[in-house]
């Protein structure tokens, strides 16, 4: 990646490492995004009385946006300046916050959720092309994505504690609202510390590869949503087939044009391959049971928002610990074995998770939780590097933007298909062990989620309200074992492939051998 202002070759200063500040708060921000309305749930859907549906797309159309336009507006930021580019998606999350915040509609809250996801897609990849123009020695450029991957692990384990004290303090409006300050700081301090970057031999930005790369997307998500209903099948079915056929032609277009929205010839790097499909699954099988553990503890164990919050707090201190951690392991251990032994850990942690109870299941929950979010660590921490150190300079910023696409996209398409899993196991088991005599407005809300049990109960008699909560949390419970369950095999599946794809890795204390691929 070339940039017009910034003089390659020079060991980066003061100004430098202020600016990476800059650079890793939104990296901490846009990822705590992804989890802040985890814990909010609840009182989210008792003001805005979603239905479950809207609930899972209001949690997850930002990391899908997020997501699927990563790679377009790294393109763009090429072209127009990678430091203009974080300004305005800086601004405009900004804005739009202000707006969600004082949003009072289910579906328009799910469109300016979808709004913040492609403002924080124009952040992301601009972040990552100016650590890559600001810090040119390997060295310090290695320190500097790890700070940057640092302040993701960060923000992914802060959202729900930040989320719960919010709530506690003032309302799930809050978690919004908390962006606006944050992104007041990052505008002044990229006009103060950041220069600009982009690249004079970008090519053109390709809109047509755009639209389909969203037509592959949202198809096939619409879809896995609506199986967990009880409806005919039909319809999403063929909506995920619909989003095949778009997949299919996006990669044949990227592969016929002479500057491809997506370079899709890097995954013929056995390396690239190998740790984005590892990265991927483990997020995926995290995101789901992620979001089912929050809304565990508050509504099948009744924990405040605060309370709830503090009890994540362990984990994601480890999850910190462990990204730390890693990439010091990493020089003596060959990253597909260290990344492999994480993703088993978590397997036992999943499996803990399958015997939790709707009663007295909450040290189980939290210890099988504390045993398997730390241990996605070191597929989080060592992707970035594995898949930029196996590509030439001047594809970097495409390798680096690949593995943040799939961070977020692997969380969203947990909270899809998982989530809807659990969803899924809740209405077939709740429909038919909820008491006679239900006005059908409270039955219907039971049925459709626990989030709308708990709203149906604190309107009915007690004893009768009771009857409810009962069944409708241990039809939650249920979906939450089978979930797990789903996880566990994802995971099992993404540590056999580590070791499969990624055992010709080196540790990084120690150069490849003789004759070893390296791609």
């Amino acid at each position: 990646m070339s940039s017009t202002d910034i003089d390659t070759g020079h060991r980066a200063g003061l100004k430098e490492w202020l600016g990476l500040a800059v650079l890793a708060l939104p990296a901490m921000l846009l990822f705590m995004m992804l989890t802040i309305l985890f814990l909010a749930i609840p009182q989210l859907a008792a003001d805005l009385e979603p239905s479950n549906a809207q609930t899972l797309w209001i949690i997850d159309i930002y990391g899908f946006l997020m997501a699927g336009l990563l790679v377009t507006m790294g393109t763009l930021g090429d072209r127009v300046g990678h430091r203009r580019l974080l300004m305005a998606g800086a601004a405009a999350f900004a804005v739009v916050s202000l707006i969600a915040a004082n949003t009072s509609d289910p579906g328009l809250m799910i469109l300016w959720r979808a709004v913040l996801g492609i403002a924080a897609a124009t952040q992301m990849p601009a972040t990552l092309g100016l650590i890559f123009a600001m810090f040119t020695d390997p060295r310090q450029r290695g320190i500097a994505v790890g700070v940057w991957a640092g302040g993701i692990s960060v923000g992914t384990g802060l959202g729900p504690v930040l989320g719960g004290a919010l709530l506690e303090a003032f309302s799930w409006r809050a978690g919004f609202l908390i962006a606006v300050p944050v992104m007041v700081v990052v505008l002044i301090g990229a006009l103060l510390l950041l220069p600009e970057n982009r690249n004079p031999a970008a090519g053109r930005l390709d809109l047509f590869s755009v639209a389909l790369s969203l037509a592959t997307l949202l198809p096939i998500v619409y879809g896995v949503k609506e199986l967990a209903k009880d409806v005919a099948p039909t319809l999403p079915l063929a909506s995920i087939a619909a989003g095949v056929a778009f997949g299919a032609w996006f990669v044949i277009r990227q592969l016929r044009l002479p500057e491809p929205l997506l370079d899709v010839r890097l995954f013929a790097n056995r390396t690239i391959s190998g740790a984005l499909g590892v990265f991927l699954l483990a997020a995926t099988a995290l995101g789901g049971v992620y979001l089912l553990f929050t809304q565990h503890l508050q509504l099948v164990e009744g924990l405040s928002p605060l309370r709830a919050g503090l009890w994540v707090l362990p984990a994601a201190a480890l999850l910190v610990l462990v990204s730390t951690l890693s990439p010091i392991l990493v020089r003596r251990v060959r990253p597909g074995y260290l990344i492999a032994a994480g993703l088993a850990v978590q397997v036992i942690g999943y499996l803990m998770l399958t015997q939790v109870g709707s009663t007295g299941g909450l040290p189980l929950l939290v210890a099988g939780f504390m045993v398997l979010y730390p241990a996605v660590a070191p597929s989080m921490a060592l992707t970035t590097d594995l898949v930029v150190g196996s590509v030439p300079p001047r594809k970097a910023g495409a390798a680096s933007g690949l593995a943040t696409t799939c961070s977020d996209l692997g969380i969203s398409l947990g909270i899809a298909i998982i989530g809807s899993i659990g969803a899924a196991v809740y209405r077939a088991q709740v429909g038919g062990a909820l008491p006679a005599g239900l006005p059908p407005e409270a039955a219907a809300a039971a049925r459709d989620s626990l989030g709308g049990a708990v709203s149906a109960a604190r309107e009915l008699p007690a004893e009768l309200g009771a009857a409810v909560l009962g069944p409708a949390r241990e039809a939650f419970t249920s979906g939450l074992n089978v979930a797990a369950v789903t996880s566990a095999v994802i995971a099992a599946g993404a540590a056999i492939l580590a070791v499969v794809r990624l055992r010709h890795v080196p540790p990084t204390g120690r150069p490849a051998e003789a004759g070893q691929p390296t791609g």
